[in-house]
C-alpha cells in the first residue's frame, strides 16, 4: 500500500489574545447549537411515537415502543448533559483569560 503523500503547508497565522478567546467563544457557541438541534429532535422524536406531532399521523405503537423510545431519549439527554457540563467548564476557563492591555 502506498502512503498518503501531503503537501509540506505551513500557513502563517497570527491571532492575538482576543482573537483566541472569540474563536474559542465561537466554537462554544457552536456546539451548544449543535446540542440544541439534538434536544429538538429528541423532543419530535417523542412527539411522533406519541403522536402529537403536527402535520403527521401518529403511529401505530405499542407500549414497549413507548418505553423504548423514552429509554433511548433519556439515554441522549444523559449524554447531552455530560457535555453542557463540559461546555460550561470551558466557558468558565475561557472568560477568565485575562486579556492584555498594550502593544
Amino acid at each position: 500500500m502506498s502512503q498518503p503523500n501531503l503537501p509540506n503547508i505551513t500557513p502563517a497565522i497570527s491571532l492575538s489574545r482576543d482573537d483566541a478567546v472569540n474563536l474559542l467563544l465561537s466554537s462554544i457557541a457552536m456546539e451548544e447549537m449543535g446540542l440544541a438541534h439534538i434536544l429538538n429532535t429528541e423532543g419530535e422524536k417523542l412527539q411522533y411515537v406519541l403522536g402529537t406531532l403536527p402535520g403527521l399521523t401518529p403511529p401505530t405503537t405499542s407500549f414497549a415502543d413507548i418505553l423504548n423510545v423514552n429509554t433511548s431519549v433519556r439515554d441522549t439527554l444523559e449524554a447531552v448533559s455530560k457535555q453542557e457540563f463540559l461546555l460550561q467548564s470551558k466557558l468558565n476557563n475561557v472568560t477568565n483569560i485575562q486579556t492584555l492591555v498594550g502593544p
